[in-house]
């Protein structure tokens, strides 16, 4: 269970390439690229993704999101957890 304490990492089987103003991330597996699986994030997402790096708990990444783009805490808060959510189904993100 997700709370505000956690600290969600970036999978290891994930190569992430920026391109331009987006990120793509690649599922990799026995050094194999699952090109099938590709995910691109737009800039919002690619700022969240630069911020899950093992090290800021959710509580950190909220006021991030809160000073960046200038909206409420439970907006920022909502948006996080759904991307976080939706990143750990794709198994793109460990929590």
């Amino acid at each position: 269970m997700i709370n505000l304490k956690s600290v969600p990492r970036r999978s290891e089987s994930i190569v992430t390439r920026k391109t331009g103003n987006e990120y793509v991330l690649v599922p990799v597996t026995d050094n194999i690229a699952d090109m099938n699986s590709v995910y691109t994030l737009n800039d919002s997402g690619a700022f969240i993704w630069e911020l899950i790096d093992g090290k800021r708990d959710i509580e950190e990444m909220i006021e991030a999101l809160v000073s960046r783009y200038d909206t409420d805490r439970e907006t920022a808060s909502e948006d996080l957890l759904s991307f976080i959510g939706k990143m750990s189904e794709y198994l793109v993100i460990d929590r």
